[in-house]
């Protein structure tokens, strides 16, 4: 590991070694109260969502596989006669607000026009039709969210930045304070898909500060996407959105809030104090709700100290969670990560700079799309407690005698905010307890054999 001065950037194999991202369809069709989403792939694609997402064929939830059958693959077919037939099929059982389109990996390899078929059928049917390539050739787990959210952004309306200069004169009329004229100056999206209950808790603590939130993207309901344009200011919540945050500047002209993510209460409150200091506004009460928190933690904290911890690299939440564990005192001997958009997490990583200044402990060593050969040597090397591994590794890991925690537990769990850190560190001490409690049993019961 290197000094905390110098970050260490790696690039290895150039392999995604990744969940699929089409599974992104799991979260965002529960978000997107009013979609139906529609996955264009082999038969594959169709057993991965049933079985990794464990959706009984009863259950009719509102996202499906459109099969590529050997006609489609040949050019035998029509393709845009086979998917018309089926968005009529979906809108005669479903009528959604919006359709959206999940290309994979046969979509790519066969060269399947979904971008020019969607707006002819789109007219046809009168339902908006969305198209998002998230296939495992070009992008890794989570990703497949960051593609569906940078094509939903084409859709949002137009921000009428006159419309708030009228609003500001009518406050100052009614004598409101400076601060809340300068927070309605600009309006605030926040980007990423989060649980409704976490995403009415972030928006609980910058209401604190006197900051409302315009709206978010995505929206729960389609018709609720929220207005862009010059004017707004944008600030995303998870680390894998790259792709959405340079459309959202380059093609919508909002102006991106770089700040740190707000996963831990360190990164809570960083994330507050960022959006505080754009919009002119002086932060109140943060440090005193950062230490309640990790007063409540106090008990998993005290676990985690001193325990060392190596990611494999998964689901690109990876610098965040590492900053955060390293807070509470871990070692972190490296940060594998699947793809590292380093303007993107350049708060994210001044940040985990400062804390490992601030832990006195080596930055570590971060290696984008690790060679998972590689990174096991280097695990038995340095023998961590803990290694966060996607499924695939875990079982032969735990052969070795090397602790695991599936890295797709932390995607779907709830770890942003203030109120949601114990769970990010439930997660991380279940096997660190797990194995002091059968360390615990098997005393015991050498003690007991002894006795007797």
């Amino acid at each position: 590991m290197k000094t905390s001065e110098t970050p260490a950037f790696e690039c290895e194999t150039g392999n995604y070694h990744t969940f699929c991202p089409i599974s992104c369809v799991a979260w965002l069709y529960q978000k997107i109260e009013d979609s139906f989403f529609s996955v264009i792939g082999t038969k594959t694609c169709g057993y991965f969502l049933q079985n990794a997402l464990g959706v009984m064929i009863f259950a009719e939830p509102r996202y499906a596989t459109a099969e590529l059958e050997e006609g489609d693959i040949s050019a035998q077919l029509n393709d845009q006669k086979e998917l018309e037939r089926l968005c009529l099929q979906i809108k005669r059982d479903r009528n959604p607000s919006v359709i959206v389109w999940i290309g994979t990996c046969t979509t790519e390899i066969i060269k399947m026009d979904l971008e020019g078929i969607a707006p002819k059928l789109e007219s046809r049917l009168g339902i908006p039709i969305v198209v998002a390539r998230a296939n495992g050739l070009d992008y890794a787990f989570t990703q497949g969210e960051d593609t569906v959210l940078a094509a939903m952004t084409h859709r949002c309306p137009e921000y009428d930045f006159r419309v708030t200069d009228t609003e500001d004169e009518m406050t100052r009329v009614n004598n409101t304070s400076t601060s809340t004229n300068k927070s309605k100056k600009h309006a605030l999206v926040l980007f990423g898909s989060l649980p409704s209950i976490v995403a009415s808790q972030l928006n609980s603590e910058l209401r604190r500060q006197s900051i409302n939130v315009s709206g978010w993207l995505p929206s729960q309901r389609y018709a609720e996407l929220p207005a862009l344009g010059e004017g707004v200011r944008v600030c995303g919540v998870n680390p894998f959105l790259s792709r959405t945050a340079t459309t959202l500047m380059r093609r919508r002209r909002c102006q991106l809030i770089g700040a740190p993510f707000p996963i831990g209460p360190d990164g809570t409150r960083a994330w507050i104090e960022k959006i505080c200091s754009v919009f002119g506004v002086k932060p109140q009460g943060l440090e005193e709700r950062e230490a309640d928190i990790w007063k409540s933690s106090k008990d998993y904290v005290n676990i985690v100290t001193g325990k060392s911890i190596f990611f494999m690299g998964d689901n690109l939440l990876e610098v965040s969670i590492a900053r955060f564990l390293i807070r509470c005192g871990m070692i972190v001997y490296e940060i594998g990560i699947p793809y590292m958009d380093k303007r993107y997490q350049a708060a994210e990583l001044l940040f985990l700079r400062h804390t490992c200044e601030k832990m006195k402990v080596p930055m570590p060593r971060i290696v984008e799309k690790p060679d998972n050969y590689s990174q096991v040597q280097r695990m038995h090397e340095s023998g961590p407690n803990l290694a966060i591994t996607g499924m695939a590794h875990a079982n032969p890991l735990e052969a070795r005698g090397i602790d695991t925690k599936w890295s797709v537990e932390f995607t779907f769990a709830q770890i942003h905010g203030f109120t949601n850190a114990r769970d990010v560190l439930e997660l991380v001490t279940r096997p660190l307890r797990r194995n002091n409690n059968s360390l615990l049993d098997w005393k015991n019961l050498s003690r007991q054999m002894v006795e007797i």
